[in-house]
């Protein structure tokens, strides 16, 4: 890991330019979407359909270079002078943009670097719904590596999430910490049958040990390349995940994860990537409701790079894709898989803006709808898409049966996204003009929020 810090622009132009040429030897990621969250809460997800991206390119970690998510072979050499051209992730876009990029750049720099001087270990672990899945001394031995970071930032975004929901709802999260004998373990916080929330569920999961030849599969299957030792792949993965359910009609379904993992190789090597997203689910819709949501995540992604939020943001439309309903699952937000460049500590950065975006983007549309009247037939066409949500987790969701296909997983904690209650009605749909008819447009078209 490294920090960079930029005192002027021809300095930086050179160094940037001698850092892309190194990173595209040393290499980057694959991205191209499956959840790595063997025993997380709400598992994993992951893209889908595969198309390729308007502009920015975010490149693999091996030699193999392959455009992100979209499984394209990239050659190495015929590519090179493209890789400096289009990487702005490593701060080479901001050549062509001027100063204001590597102002950025030196900013972001800036913020990384007092990472690790943020207060004990100890007394950030008291703010948490329990104590974290690692042990504390353990933690406070390696707290500057990634791992270590990771786990803290999704025990604060567990902890943030559930007391705003508490807050608003009244009621009082059940927590749960649970084990799993093959390395690791969880904590699953459910609010149910509540005042505003049916089923609200955050969980935090770190676990570790070897990949299922199950797993290891598919992750062969999107472009990795996994070198055995023995036959066994050692890995580590740790996320945060939450989908929430209200009773009100109006309230629509969130959900959110953000995850890390690590797999080491036969050679001692290891490959790591971060994940994650948060996308809305209204059951009518309301433009102000969808701008706000849409706003608020862009805003996070644009501290990092222009393009991550258009780019995140039409990977969610895609992946969050009921398949043989040819409709999508809500209004998106963003979505990204198996990101790893330009630098472990600029994604973490990235992340980390993510996941505290989260209470801002949904608690304001909570607030505004909790006390919403609402009729039976309202409540009727909730149930028809909470079936819907149900449909896409279990038949296309990658990330659930990656999880259900882990030894030593928690089923609770994987199907606890689904809600407390849905409906299927035999060859339902809605007549023409109605709120319902709007939303399912929506759904058939996705469209541009910001």
């Amino acid at each position: 890991m490294f920090t960079i810090t930029l005192t002027s622009l021809q300095a930086t132009t050179k160094s940037t330019t001698r850092l892309c040429f190194k990173s595209l030897y040393r290499g980057t990621l694959h991205h191209q979407g499956a959840d790595l969250s063997p025993c997380l809460g709400r598992p994993y997800s992951s893209f889908r359909g595969q198309t390729s991206l308007s502009f920015t390119k975010w490149f693999p970690r091996c030699l193999s270079t392959r455009l992100m998510s979209y499984g394209t072979n990239v050659t190495p050499g015929r590519y090179r002078k493209g890789f400096f051209l289009v990487t702005g992730a490593a701060t080479v876009a901001g050549i062509a943009a001027g100063v204001s990029h590597f102002q950025r750049a030196e900013m972001a720099s800036k913020i990384i670097q007092t990472e690790t001087d943020e207060e004990d270990i100890l007394e950030r672990c008291k703010s948490f719904m329990c104590t974290p899945v690692t042990d504390v001394e353990v933690l406070q031995q390696r707290k500057d590596q990634m791992c270590t970071r990771m786990e803290m930032l999704i025990m604060e975004t567990q902890a943030a999430f559930c007391k705003a929901l508490q807050q608003v709802d009244g009621g009082t999260f059940r927590v749960d910490r649970w084990q799993r004998k093959e390395g690791g373990g969880g904590i699953s916080c459910v609010l149910q049958d509540s005042k505003v929330f049916e089923k609200a569920g955050v969980n935090v999961s770190v676990v570790f040990g070897n990949l299922s030849e199950e797993a290891a599969k598919q992750m062969r299957s999107r472009g990795k390349v996994l070198k055995a030792k023995d036959g066994k792949l050692p890995f580590c993965a740790m996320g945060v995940s939450s989908v929430i359910h209200p009773k009100n009609p109006h309230i629509p379904t969130v959900h959110f994860n953000y995850r890390y993992f690590e797999i080491e190789e036969a050679d001692g090597t290891k490959q790591w990537w971060f994940g994650g997203g948060t996308d809305l689910t209204p059951m009518y819709l309301d433009q102000e409701d969808a701008i706000h949501f849409h706003t608020t995540l862009k805003k996070a992604c644009d501290k990092h790079h222009p393009q991550y939020y258009p780019d995140f943001k039409k990977w969610c439309d895609r992946y969050f894709y009921i398949n043989h309903r040819d409709e999508r699952r809500g209004i998106g937000g963003i979505f990204f898989d198996d990101l790893d460049s330009p630098s472990q500590e600029e994604v973490f950065a990235f992340v980390k803006s993510c996941a505290r975006s989260v209470v801002p983007c949904y608690l304001p549309i909570v607030r505004k709808h909790m006390n919403d009247s609402f009729s039976p037939e309202e409540k009727a066409w909730q149930q028809l898409r909470r079936g819907r949500y149900v449909e896409f987790n279990l038949v296309y969701d990658r990330g659930t049966k990656f999880g259900l296909a882990t030894p030593g997983s928690r089923i609770e904690s994987i199907l606890m996204s689904l809600p407390l209650t849905a409906r299927w009605e035999y060859m339902h749909d809605p007549p023409k003009g109605t709120k319902e008819a709007e939303m399912m447009e929506v759904l058939r078209k996705p469209k541009e929020w910001v």
